[in-house]
């Protein structure tokens, strides 16, 4: 059950009675750099922070590090980096102050490029730890591509939040995002080599047994092994992304979401959320340039008050609570 915390306005916050690991996790990804992957989680943070919950950013881009550059916060000596490299394991020791109450940053600074990236027993390490910090949400912003550490991140977490713009590079960097996703958790869910292999065989596109879609794969597993079938139906049922467009200037481009959605349903039997959009708004960059979330530097401009909107959707999946009108 999730109460009002003391100073909260009249709003929802921690889970009272609930475990130090219960912390929800939520990561936001796309497919290409740019469309606002930083913007969008600083300020949904910024948002849900304000509302009452303890909330932290993890920068999960070591080697584009940038997050705490839009909160103000100067480069700070321990980072997300330091953990990778196995030269502090507490991740309390990484969190810093944004100036934001309930908000605070894990950085992805000084990180060692050529061996940015965590191997996977790191990633499995750094996720566990995640969930035991004690608080209600954390953020991962994730870098861009489908590098399988942004891919574990996306999945592993409680949410995936798919960020792309208006524009056909980004829609079809999306789609290369979320076939990479699906794929990926597909193999990672399969219990058995055999049906293992066949997942990593249908990632080919041109593959030499003709699976071209979700519903092929799911017939020849079937075939190959029926318990795995069921698995992979299961899971294919609980595999549910949600899609967020960023700088719309139309009503067009604002239909976009429902038109990717639409394919999610067709093209890969998934059923993904469309959790709105942000319009395209010149105080952005303001925000941007100041180094403060536009929902702090212009909380009345139209793109702040869709983001409020889409932060409002966040909190209802952190569980049960009241949010009260403000």
């Amino acid at each position: 059950m999730i109460e009002p915390s003391a100073g909260s306005a009249g709003t929802a916050s921690r889970a009272t009675g609930a475990a130090p690991d219960a912390a929800r996790l939520i990561a936001v990804g796309g497919g290409k750099g740019g469309v606002g992957k930083t913007f969008v989680t600083v300020n949904l943070a910024a948002t849900i922070a304000r509302e009452g919950f303890d909330v932290v950013v993890v920068d999960g881009d070591l080697e584009g590090a940038n997050t705490h550059t839009c909160f103000g916060v100067p480069p700070p000596p321990l980072s997300l980096a330091d953990f990778v490299a196995n030269r502090e394991e507490e991740l309390t020791k990484l969190m810093v102050e944004t100036g934001i109450p309930n908000l605070r940053l894990i950085a992805a600074t000084h990180a060692n490029l050529a061996a940015a990236q965590p191997g996977h027993f790191q990633r499995v390490r750094l996720l566990s730890r995640l969930r035991q910090l004690p608080v209600d949400l954390v953020l991962i912003d994730l870098g861009a591509g489908t590098h399988p550490a942004v891919m574990d991140y996306f999945l592993v977490g409680d949410d995936g939040i798919v960020v792309f713009c208006p524009e056909p590079t980004s829609m079809e960097n999306a789609y290369s995002f979320l076939r990479a996703a699906f794929y990926r958790r597909m193999r990672l869910s399969m219990l058995t080599h055999s049906v293992r292999a066949l997942v990593t065989q249908a990632m080919d596109q041109r593959n030499e047994r003709g699976i071209r879609t979700p519903a092929d794969l799911l017939r020849e597993i079937e075939k190959l092994d029926p318990s795995e079938g069921g698995r992979f139906a299961e899971t294919l049922r609980r595999f549910r992304p949600r899609l967020l467009i960023n700088d719309v200037r139309t009503a067009d481009e604002i239909k976009l979401g429902f038109s990717v959605r639409s394919v999610c349903r067709s093209y890969f039997g998934l059923e993904a959320e469309y959790l709105g959009y942000v319009n395209h708004d010149a105080g952005v960059r303001e925000s941007v340039v100041a180094r403060r979330p536009l929902v702090d530097v212009h909380p009345n401009c139209d793109a702040a008050v869709y983001l409020r909107r889409i932060a409002r959707k966040v909190i209802q999946s952190l569980g049960p609570a009241v949010v009260e009108e403000a």
